[in-house]
């Protein structure tokens, strides 16, 4: 009986640890404070909520970062899906390298890989920008792909791929209506994992934005001079949706789940 207190306890004091600057951030986005200095609390009010982008520049640097986020997670989830098929379904020459290769990205420092492409542009004599920005995304985010839609692909029976071939459905038909679907939990966590990850990059991004700004490249230079509410407002906002979307991604399949029992 103590045991499950303490477990209770410990768990509760692990998810205060990983949620308390959340809360700080949403408590600061509504804090009255005066000056530059959003660092102590001086009173309640709603008017940062009001004018969220009021910040110069602010109002650029999230739609930067929500574009790239959408297309980085977009293409390296298709590349991720593709390749974990691959590597699941198919025997080929290299595929125990290709798998250590796939691992290489995830475990090479942040910093590395952002000077690395740093220096691959200036030799490739390629301006830096949205673009370069947007590659660099994708490079990171495909390993992560392939790792979580791999993992749905192992769990699942192959006999219902089979089972469709027999029945004359060709490839692309197997494919779409029986792979894909049974796969589509591991490929929507995948795509949400690349976006929350391409969000909030701020190394890589540093290395290959030049003048182009994100969000994290913003509140990194804003943190100089005093960061505005409107940054604690605009996370807040990003949290709240990201917490809707996995909490109705959550419920959908708790649904399909009970249906197919």
């Amino acid at each position: 009986m103590k045991a499950k207190y303490i477990y209770r306890t410990l768990l509760g004091l692990g998810l205060v640890y990983l949620f308390l600057p959340v809360f700080i951030v949403v408590a600061f986005s509504f804090n009255d404070f005066q000056g530059r200095r959003n660092v102590s609390w001086e009173g309640f009010t709603l008017r940062h909520w009001a004018e969220p982008f009021s910040e110069p520049g602010l109002s650029g640097a999230v739609l930067n970062s929500i574009t790239i986020a959408l297309l980085s997670a977009l293409i390296s989830t298709i590349l991720g899906t593709l390749i974990a098929l691959a590597l699941v379904r198919y025997r080929f020459k290299g595929r125990s390298s290709t798998n250590l290769l796939l691992f290489l990205p995830m475990a090479t420092p942040e910093v590395v890989m952002g000077s690395s492409l740093l220096a691959l542009f200036i030799v490739g004599q390629v301006g830096r920008g949205y673009w370069t920005i947007l590659i660099g995304h994708i490079l990171f985010n495909v390993s992560f792909a392939v790792v979580t839609v791999r993992a749905r692909i192992v769990g699942l029976d192959d006999h219902y791929e089979e089972a469709a071939m027999d029945l004359y459905a060709n490839e692309w038909q197997t494919f779409r209506r029986v792979t894909l679907p049974m796969i589509m939990p591991g490929v929507v966590a995948a795509y949400m994992l690349a976006f929350a990850l391409s969000f909030d990059d701020f190394v890589i991004t540093n290395f290959t934005s030049g003048s182009v700004l994100t969000f994290p490249v913003y509140v990194y230079g804003a943190s100089r001079r005093g960061v505005p509410a409107q940054v604690n407002v605009l996370g807040t906002m990003i949290f709240g949706v990201m917490v809707l979307a996995t909490a109705i991604f959550l419920v959908l399949q708790g649904r399909r789940e009970r249906s197919s029992e």
